[in-house]
């Protein structure tokens, strides 16, 4: 099969596209024929040797989490899945080789889901990893209905997921974005504010008594989060270590096939959709991985792989 691959750590410039052995397939997998696979910052991090400790890795390495794809073949014990069915997965592994920045990829039933109808392909494969760590870090911070919840970062792929999830549990929502997204957060339901100095005094003008939950997706910003919280336990942060030392949380995004159901069902009932900036070809994974590293994308960018 032809994936992309890194033989040693690096940056975009380590990525080609090779033919590799197709997957092997274990009891509880299932081989998926690759339609898109999302792009995510912790793909280019990894390939740089910055999560070298937490994670094993073997070379070559073929990147990548997020896929939606059909399933092409079954492994021992998977009866809740068939040939041909349409599925989404945070295929996330305990070490890091065998990504979806391919065209097939095993993955085990416990982190694949139905894909929704509602979305295409592309769309599809960019909600697992995002959608999963919006939805824990909601969760996380206990964010539900009359909630002022402010999301840094709020125009990219995991905050403008966040925006549109703290809507449906009709929360009211202030996103940090450049001026230049802002009425891209008003469509998806936020209000939105321009992050960097004088952060706290905008989001007052907002709601002059603070907000109630606070989500970072950027880091840098746990000072200006705790300053606006009357709770700093409700501060969740998926980059920044302090939020903890804060009275927060930082989380790690965990697999999870009841949360990647519970978030395809929004989407097929209307509720939460994948905004989708650009899909690139496979064999230009390079150039998407320099465009996300800009930090000027907003919404989710994709691989198209078949």
């Amino acid at each position: 099969m032809r994936a992309i691959t890194y033989h040693e750590y690096g940056g975009p410039e380590q990525l080609k596209l090779e033919e590799v052995p197709d997957p092997k397939l274990g009891p509880g997998e299932v081989l998926i024929r690759v339609k898109a696979a999302g792009i995510n910052p912790v793909d280019w991090k990894l390939a740089t040797g910055g999560l070298d400790e937490a994670m094993p890795t073997y070379f070559p390495v073929t990147p990548g989490w997020d896929v939606a794809g059909v399933v092409e073949a079954l492994g021992m014990d998977t009866p809740g899945y068939a040939v041909g069915d349409e599925v989404i997965g945070y295929a996330r592994k305990d070490y890091v080789q065998h990504g979806t920045y391919a065209e097939l990829v095993a993955a085990n039933v416990r982190l694949v889901a139905r894909k929704p109808a509602a979305l295409s392909w592309e769309q599809a494969a960019g909600l697992p990893l995002a959608g999963l760590t919006a939805l824990q870090a909601l969760d996380r911070a206990r964010a539900g209905d009359g909630d002022t919840v402010l999301v840094h970062a709020a125009a990219g792929g995991v905050g403008s997921l966040a925006v549109q999830l703290a809507v449906a549990r009709d929360a009211r929502v202030i996103g940090t974005a450049s001026e230049a997204k802002h009425d891209f957060l008003r469509e998806l339901g936020a209000e939105p504010v321009t992050y960097g100095d004088g952060l706290v005094e905008r989001v007052r003008e907002l709601a002059p008594g603070g907000v109630d939950v606070a989500l970072d997706f950027v880091g840098g910003v746990t000072d200006e989060s705790v300053e606006l919280l009357g709770d700093p336990s409700r501060l969740v942060s998926v980059t920044d270590g302090r939020a903890a030392e804060a009275g927060g949380h930082a989380i790690w995004v965990r697999p999870d096939t009841v949360g990647l159901t519970a978030l395809a069902d929004l989407a097929d009932a209307g509720r939460l959709t994948v905004p989708v900036e650009r899909v690139y070809p496979l064999a230009e994974a390079a150039d998407a991985w320099r465009a996300q590293q800009s930090g000027r994308t907003r919404g989710k960018l994709v691989l198209s792989v078949s």
